[in-house]
């Protein structure tokens, strides 16, 4: 089957936070990650047939759920799961907040690298943690690790945990292997462990390879703690499912006992439809998709270098969410991004979300939308710029 994603459903007076906030101002929304294209065909087909039962009673997962995922990582990124590994719950939010509430103690430091999802600061902080900031440097376009700054935050003996984000949100780096392997080293040292927020995993770009951290090796896996869901990448997430996979079963017992206190350890029974027809049967639809979604970065690129090329696109390795450095206007991220609401009708994130200090002089622009709601929003943007 082949897929139009220069079509998209009407998604206005959906309840669609994505569209429904931006309709209030009448801006074209590029922010919330969230994409515009209507699911695959055998996703929509699945949760049809879950309808028609017509009862929407307490779910038990099946082993078909398992099955599902166990095959999807091992076919497609060759990580060999074990059914015991995996424990449901309802989003990689929560996920990353009862592995939080497992793992480290009220006080105690959990290591991120800045800029990051907003959602990572609320998770620690709301578990009383602290969050203690690995900066990325920032050069040539890309984002690299500052391996001697992590050393040095991973020895606090507080630090407990590190939150790798990969691929990353919003600086579109997939970590390579080796990148992660060093990362694993100096955690190890230090008596970190892992969490892997891979909920991006399959939306990466030509000419680039996702690994899962618990695949690179076996001191890896070990020391590692994996959050993913197919939310993000075949644009399910108002069905509410997502993984928390550790091949330690003391670390699943404390995990699994976190869920329970958060009271996050039922999942609807169309997240569990969704989940299994997104990995047996729609493989052709995330590939198109991630054609398509490079075809619009180019696109972007090729715009920005003939009509804005001031600013800077950041390379785009995996994700659909694009940065854009904004330092050379000398207007700071905030008040940008209310320019472009307010004078352009485009809404975007700004970059002080993922980092006040390293996200500061940075916009967020999500281009999975179709390519003609795409170009409309650019040619606005360079508008609000024109008149600066």
């Amino acid at each position: 089957m082949t897929y139009n994603f220069d079509e998209a459903p009407e998604r206005r007076g959906s309840g669609c936070v994505k569209w429904d906030v931006a309709e209030a101002t009448g801006a074209i929304p590029m922010w919330v990650a969230d994409m515009d294209f209507r699911v695959a065909k055998p996703i929509t087909d699945a949760l049809m047939r879950r309808v028609e039962h017509g009862v929407f009673g307490y779910t038990q997962v099946p082993d078909a759920y398992y099955t599902a995922v166990i095959d999807w990582f091992a076919r497609r990124h060759d990580w060999q799961i074990q059914r015991d590994w995996i424990l449901y719950t309802s989003g990689v939010v929560p996920a990353l907040s009862v592995v939080v509430k497992a793992m480290a103690k009220p006080g105690e430091k959990v290591l991120i690298q800045t800029p990051v999802y907003n959602c990572f600061f609320s998770s620690i902080r709301n578990n009383g943690c602290e969050c203690v900031e690995n900066p990325l440097i920032y050069g040539n376009g890309t984002y690299h690790i500052d391996f001697e700054d992590m050393e040095r935050k991973a020895a606090d003996p507080d630090t407990r945990l590190f939150i790798l984000c990969n691929p990353h949100n919003p600086a579109g780096r997939v970590w390579t292997p080796e990148e992660m392997e060093r990362m694993n080293a100096i955690c190890q040292r230090h008596g970190v462990m892992v969490v892997a927020d891979e909920i991006h995993c399959e939306l990466v770009m030509p000419g680039n390879h996702f690994t899962p951290f618990a695949s690179v090796s076996d001191a890896c896996q070990k020391n590692s703690i994996t959050c993913n869901s197919p939310s993000k990448s075949f644009n399910t997430a108002g069905l509410q499912i997502a993984n928390i996979i550790s091949s330690d079963a003391d670390v699943r017992a404390r995990i699994d006992r976190a869920i329970n206190i958060n009271e996050v350890c039922d999942v609807n029974p169309f997240g569990v439809e969704g989940l299994i027809a997104a990995y047996n049967e729609s493989e052709e639809w995330i590939d198109q998709l991630c054609e398509y979604l490079a075809s619009n970065y180019q696109a972007l690129r090729t715009y920005f270098a003939e009509k804005m090329p001031k600013l800077g696109v950041t390379t785009l390795e995996g994700t659909y969410l694009v940065w854009v450095d904004i330092r050379p206007l000398g207007i700071d991220s905030d008040t940008f991004t209310h320019l472009l609401l307010k004078k352009g009708k485009v809404l975007v994130n700004s970059g002080t979300m993922y980092g006040k200090e390293t996200g500061e002089g940075f916009i967020r622009i999500n281009i999975a939308c179709p390519r003609s709601q795409l170009m409309e929003a650019l040619e606005r943007i360079h508008q609000v710029i024109a008149s600066l």
